[in-house]
């Protein structure tokens, strides 16, 4: 489980605020959607959680623990798939899924059983012996699953994981992050695509201008705005339609 309360982060050369008292809650057995325009601060906040970026304010708690107290338990807490995915080019996709392993501190046998396990349910075997340059978008983010997931954490932190994905990968990771939920993970999601919103979400924060302007299920957000539809919904409680995509 995540808690976050009053989170701020400000950065001091461009003096913007990108998060700004930003609170929500993200449960296990469920997928929470940080929902909300480019620049809206989603970004910002996973960095914080994840331990990039220290916060200016707030608290923040991952399944009890406090990232900024104890950063290597945090790591070995949960698994994280950034935007920009991080892979060593250089490396085949196995070896770049291994060394985050061995970072774990697994076992070679272990490593070799999991990566085995993600082969089959990524439908990876086609390129997992394969340098990770030149790789296509969804083949960069199935290695960047596995890696994330390589040491069975509890939690998940995605960011935009399905952008520059084709139809089927998209289906595929969405299903695939069912799965995640289904297995008792706490999974947290940033995007700004409706339908994945639609399609996944269990709880759903929308963040506007680095505060959260509205929280809760897409009923909840539907009878708080008075819209019929998700993205009405969206629209008016952020009040703009500036940089919704669909």
């Amino acid at each position: 489980m995540i808690d976050v309360q009053g989170l701020r982060k400000t950065f001091d050369r461009s003096k913007v605020v990108a998060v700004d008292e930003v609170s929500f809650q993200a449960k296990d057995g469920e997928i929470t959607g940080l929902l909300g325009p480019n620049g809206a601060g989603k970004t910002t906040t996973l960095r914080m959680l994840y331990t990039l970026l220290p916060p200016d304010a707030g608290t923040m708690s991952i399944d009890g623990i406090d990232p900024r107290r104890d950063t290597l338990g945090v790591k070995r807490a949960i698994g994280v798939v950034p935007d920009s995915r991080g892979l060593y080019d250089r490396l085949t996709a196995r070896e770049n899924v291994a060394y985050y392993g061995q970072l774990q501190g697994l076992s070679r046998a272990l490593i070799d059983q999991r990566v085995a396990e993600f082969c089959d349910v990524l439908d990876m075997h086609a390129f997992i012996d394969r340098k990770t340059e030149g790789f296509s978008q969804g083949q960069r983010v199935k290695v960047a699953i596995a890696r994330a997931l390589i040491h069975d954490p509890k939690t998940v932190l995605l960011d935009e994981p399905t952008n520059g994905l084709d139809v089927m990968t998209t289906r595929a990771l969405r299903q695939f992050l069912l799965t995640l939920k289904a297995q008792g993970r706490c999974v947290v999601l940033s995007t700004h695509i409706m339908q994945e919103v639609a399609a996944l979400c269990d709880h759903i924060v929308i963040i506007a201008k680095g505060r959260v302007a509205a929280q809760g299920s897409a009923r909840e957000l539907l009878q708080q705005s008075g819209e019929a539809g998700l993205e009405d919904a969206f629209v008016k409680l952020i009040g703009s339609d500036e940089g919704l995509l669909s």
